[in-house]
């Protein structure tokens, strides 16, 4: 165990008042593929750009095309929660960890067996006709052809935040509070560059910043410690 991992699990020892922030780097490590690296979804060619498909213009005007690539990299079948989830939801059990605020949208962290999950972008595996509000489920969505539609003929939109879309703002004021009254911040997995999610680490007031990523961040510097590498590699040794 390297000094860096021996210091972060002396701070996870001797606290009971944490708080994770996760991005996607959370759960590639289970299959799911991201949007920045070097095989995520911004560097693979498609007649249109990611960011301009997953957005609410696009959904509303080309619904076919949209559906069509959200089916296609959004619901990802068969995926298992891994180390990082399974410490996350075993620290929760313990009574150390306050809740996990996430950016990703497959559930995976409530698979593992958390509890206290916020998810600012919402998720994958909810689901809601736009004309009667019936709910549908993560297999209706990835088996269904074409365009889903709710037996009262109303579109079915993914409770999914897209491009142009603002966050829950009532979310959002719960994961202010979460990390503004956590003792230990760890944010885990994510570049810090999606806002204004990542403008979330502002409102921490306390002194033990943990960033753990594979990559370094803008924020490294503010972080009392920095640990380069897998989440679920790191969260492992713990």
């Amino acid at each position: 165990m390297d000094e860096a991992i021996r210091e972060l699990k002396k701070i996870v020892d001797e606290t009971d008042n944490i708080v994770f922030f996760g991005g996607a780097g959370v759960s590639t490590e289970s299959g799911v593929p991201d949007f920045r690296s070097e095989d995520g979804l911004y560097h693979q060619h498609y007649k249109y750009p990611p960011e301009q498909m997953l957005s609410h213009t696009f959904y509303k005007k080309m619904p076919e095309e949209f559906f069509r690539f959200y089916k296609d990299k959004l619901l990802v079948k068969g995926i298992k929660p891994n180390k990082a989830h399974k410490k996350l939801a075993e620290w929760e059990q313990e009574g150390k960890l306050k809740a996990v605020i996430t950016q990703n949208i497959d559930g995976l962290h409530q698979a593992a067996g958390s509890k206290e999950v916020l998810e600012l972008h919402g998720s994958v595996h909810r689901n809601y006709c736009e004309k009667c509000g019936k709910f549908y489920d993560f297999d209706f969505m990835a088996d269904c052809e074409g365009i889903p539609t709710c037996e009262c003929g109303g579109r079915i939109k993914p409770d999914v935040v897209l491009y142009e879309e603002g966050l829950d703002m009532d979310i959002m004021r719960k994961a202010v509070d979460y990390i503004a009254s956590a003792d230990v911040l760890i944010i885990g997995g994510t570049s810090l560059v999606v806002y204004p999610a990542a403008g979330l680490i502002d409102y921490y007031r306390g002194n033990k910043l943990i960033l753990i990523n594979k990559s370094a961040t803008t924020r490294d510097s503010q972080a009392d410690l920095v640990i380069q590498g897998s989440i679920g590699e790191v969260l492992d040794q713990l």
